[in-house]
């Protein structure tokens, strides 16, 4: 996989602030409802030195750590269960099926009703999110594996655990992987969502609050801070992906005609 430079990273979101800066302060928006860049950064340092910044940030993470992590580990252990044992399969399946489509903030009341208002229930609903993802991309990491592997495995006596761990678990990585990255995303909205029911601190929390007041520049703030844990999330995966999945070709055929060439 090709390695994106810092600079990349940085020009398209770069761009998008600089050239919000010129609108504003051209007037080409009316900066009573979208303020200037410069003056959005100056209120999340006031934020971050005088608020609660810091705890708000700590309590939305906590809630994201545990229950994406807890997603995702169920996550690929179900989706290889079902991918190797027709019999697990049989039995899940329908209800994947089922639950998938269901946004995970709408059951979100009905956790509540079991588990009360408090964290528990904010990181079963992200858990939710994360598990069905990254189940649905591992399987279908499985299933578009080449049947030749396992005519190969079989025909040789390979044993199922090595089956495991040399065929199944690496061909389906690139899909797992996708699924991580999908979930991390979808996590972080259903985050926001869960935090405006019953909570005391977070960033989505905080950003309801803002928006009831009217508190324009914070709100900004904290949608910019969630789209720099955006970023940092996917770099991160991104720099596993590079690591596990080595073996993976450029990311498109233009960047692989350019790599030729050069």
């Amino acid at each position: 996989m090709a390695k994106m430079t810092p600079l990349r990273w940085g020009l398209s979101p770069l761009l998008l602030l600089a050239t919000w800066e010129v609108c504003a302060r051209t007037n080409f928006i009316d900066t009573r409802f979208s303020p200037a860049t410069s003056a959005i950064f100056q209120h999340l340092i006031f934020v971050a030195k005088h608020q609660t910044l810091l705890v708000d940030l700590r309590a939305s993470l906590q809630r994201i750590a545990i229950g994406y992590i807890g997603g995702v580990v169920l996550g690929i252990a179900l989706g290889l269960a079902m991918g190797i044992l027709y019999r697990v399969r049989q039995f899940f399946y329908p209800l994947m099926v089922l639950l998938y489509p269901v946004p995970k903030i709408a059951l979100l009341p009905l956790v509540m009703l079991v588990f009360g208002v408090g964290d528990l229930s904010k990181i079963i609903v992200i858990g939710l999110g994360s598990f069905f993802l990254v189940l649905a991309n591992t399987l279908h990491g499985i299933d578009t594996l080449p049947r030749q592997y396992f005519d190969v495995a079989h025909i040789f006596d390979v044993r199922r655990r090595d089956v495991v761990t040399a065929i199944v678990l690496p061909g389906a990585l690139p899909s797992i992987f996708t699924g991580l990255r999908l979930a991390i995303g979808y996590s972080l909205v259903v985050m926001v969502a869960a935090e405006i029911s019953g909570a005391q601190a977070g960033l989505g929390y905080v950003i309801w609050q803002s928006w009831e007041t009217f508190s324009l520049k914070t709100l900004y703030a904290y949608v910019f801070v969630l789209g720099v844990l955006g970023l940092f999330f996917t770099l991160a995966i991104d720099a596993l992906q590079r690591h596990w999945v080595r073996w993976l070709p450029p990311p498109s055929p233009l960047s692989a005609f350019r790599n030729r060439r050069s």
